[in-house]
């Protein structure tokens, strides 16, 4: 008997978000696993037509589904991308940054893992006003979400073949949160004695990765600096086009690609679809289908190398053609 497919909330949002995750489909299709992909709304047009930047029906759908592909939203980021992270469970943000052949870049060396925790820091939204001219913000650190990232973090390296875990943090100056954050790392870290642990402070981490990302193959760090340095990390390899992203939980997983809505673009089929496509290779990894996800990748790097690809990246491609050139190489 065939297997039962596996459900998978699709949701496009705004911007060239439906145009990529599209492309990505395609790729998902054409592995020969099956799939039952279910569409639904979100996003700026969303809240333009209903009211609602993400209905329940999409939230509903999100959290029934074995995973989501995401595109990518507008204005009405913090309102979907955010708030499905947060009800979906997903205390992981995992950002893989590896440069391609083919691919014009600074670091052509770079591959690296960002883990971000996905939760908490900064960007736990706790705000106040205290004068018209005085604003705050409170950030969060705890133990229990500290302590679930540096395991994920070291797990996940022991599992891949990575041999060091760096836990970045700025405790010189922020003694408390990250002074905490760091004794956690501290705590987990002997529970892998075969992996190299050290520590290091965001910003020398983010000179480094510059001059040398080779240094690094496993980072581990709280929501704020995750963010920045994974953006940094783009730009060695060549641009937030190229990618992708998974938001893991306990029961759910949300991809999505890193680049925002690209509203300048959309519709023109001008977008990259790279980053879109390698979320599909993480969400097929993430489901067990580990040779389906590893001949995209193959096909994915085959048409970097060779710049059948998207103009932003050497090609002439427009977003589907690009697409379909890593369909033909799936083999």
């Amino acid at each position: 008997m065939p297997a039962k497919p596996y459900q998978v909330a699709v949701i496009g949002g705004d911007g060239i978000g439906p145009e990529v995750v599209a492309a990505a489909l395609q790729l998902l299709q054409a592995t020969g696993v099956a799939f039952d992909f279910r569409a639904y709304p979100a996003g700026d047009d969303c809240l333009a037509a209903t009211g609602v930047a993400l209905p329940a029906e999409t939230l509903q759908g999100a959290l029934a589904a074995d995973a989501v592909l995401f595109g990518a939203a507008g204005n009405t980021a913090a309102d979907v991308i955010l708030r499905l992270r947060a009800e979906l469970g997903t205390f992981v943000n995992l950002r893989p940054a590896k440069a391609y052949a083919g691919v014009d870049c600074l670091r052509p060396a770079t591959d690296m893992m960002i883990v971000r925790e996905n939760t908490e820091c900064i960007y736990a939204g706790h705000e106040n006003v205290l004068t018209p001219e005085v604003t705050i913000a409170t950030r969060v650190i705890t133990v229990a979400a500290s302590e679930r990232i540096a395991r994920f973090a070291l797990d996940w390296a022991g599992r891949h073949g990575r041999s060091k875990v760096t836990a970045v943090h700025k405790a010189n100056v922020l003694r408390k949160s990250d002074g905490l954050f760091l004794a956690c790392c501290r705590r987990v870290a002997p529970e892998y004695p075969a992996l190299k642990y050290e520590e290091a402070l965001v910003d020398s981490v983010a000179m480094r990765m510059v001059l040398d990302p080779t240094q690094f193959q496993v980072i581990v760090t709280t929501n704020l600096f995750g963010d920045i340095l994974s953006d940094l990390a783009a730009g060695l390899i060549g641009g937030l086009g190229l990618c992708p992203s998974a938001n893991l939980g306990p029961a759910h997983a949300l991809f999505e690609p890193v680049h925002g809505s690209a509203p300048d673009i959309a519709g023109q089929g001008l977008a990259n679809p790279t980053a879109a496509i390698l979320c599909g290779a993480m969400l097929l990894r993430h489901l067990g289908e580990e040779r389906a996800a590893a001949r995209v990748e193959k096909a994915m790097e085959q048409c970097l190398a060779s710049r059948e690809t998207t103009a932003d990246l050497g090609g002439k491609l427009s977003t589907s053609e690009a697409a379909q050139a890593v369909i033909k190489r799936l083999g």
